[in-house]
């Protein structure tokens, strides 16, 4: 039988505990290499132990199984093996058939030891195929575009009323910034940065609420910490690890996109 590794991260102990003993009882060539209880340690282990698989559960502290998932793959070497990701979930029906419709694994807590099980075996034979190079559908491609699609399903149905301004207070001032003049936004902590030609200033607010106030037709995603004004963007040049660098007009720094937006960038 197929040997491997795991990891399992799930906040709530007794839920992990359930599940690392059904996976030892029905997989006992997987070894579990770490169960972590937020998503921040989940990224951590993951990529310093390079797991096989990846069992997620969608909602825990720090970051969700799906940021989790997409920091893994900004993160991950370019040169090994991207984990197989199966999420945990306790969402209804329909939330369920969107992960159905990607074409990665999902588990319903609680989970039931013969759904387990089924995912265990296409587990197997998914890592078997991928060890006999006989996969050739699961390119990191294919991967980045169901964790895009994942990743679109869980935003918001309806988006906030667009920003114009931009109001970032200093001390006792309030400055008063046009989108338009915004040349990128970055996360700093629980602040975002806001970048245009000759300041920079901060909006204490998260780049995922702000994002919901931008035109994403203007506003490119290009990392999970980075959203830059399309029309700012000089040059993109792709690295060998699949990355992409990016030239702005206006400022002297360029900006990474990650693999998971590197396809924003393809020639026409």
């Amino acid at each position: 039988m197929t040997n491997g590794t795991a990891l399992i991260a799930e906040d709530e102990p007794l839920l992990a505990s359930s599940l690392r003993a059904d996976l030892a009882r029905l997989w006992p060539q997987l070894q579990v290499v770490a169960t972590v209880g937020d998503g921040a340690q989940a990224v951590e282990q993951a990529l310093r132990l390079r797991p096989d698989i990846c069992f997620l559960d969608i909602r825990m502290p720090a970051l969700s199984g799906l940021q989790t998932a997409q920091a893994l793959a900004e993160d991950w070497p370019a040169d090994y093996p991207f984990p197989l990701l199966v999420f945990v979930t306790a969402y209804d029906q329909y939330a369920v058939q969107a992960f159905e419709a990607q074409a990665v694994d999902y588990l319903v807590k609680p989970v039931q030891s013969a759904r387990l099980d089924a995912s265990l075996q296409r587990l197997r034979e998914r890592l078997a195929a991928r060890r006999a190079g006989a996969a050739p559908a699961e390119t990191l491609d294919a991967t980045w575009a169901q964790l895009r699609a994942l990743l679109a399903s869980a935003e918001p149905a309806a988006r906030a009323p667009r920003l114009e301004v931009i109001q970032a207070q200093q001390g006792a001032v309030v400055h008063l910034v046009p989108v338009d003049e915004v040349i990128y936004f970055e996360a700093a902590d629980k602040l975002v940065r806001v970048v245009t030609a000759t300041r920079e200033l901060l909006v204490r607010m998260s780049l995922r609420d702000l994002a919901a106030q931008l035109d994403p037709q203007r506003f490119w995603q290009v990392h999970r910490g980075t959203l830059v004004q399309a029309r700012f963007i000089a040059t993109a040049r792709r690295e060998d690890s699949g990355k992409v660098r990016l030239s702005l007009r206006g400022r002297p720094e360029t900006l990474v996109a990650s693999r998971l937006y590197a396809h924003l960038f393809r020639g026409m």
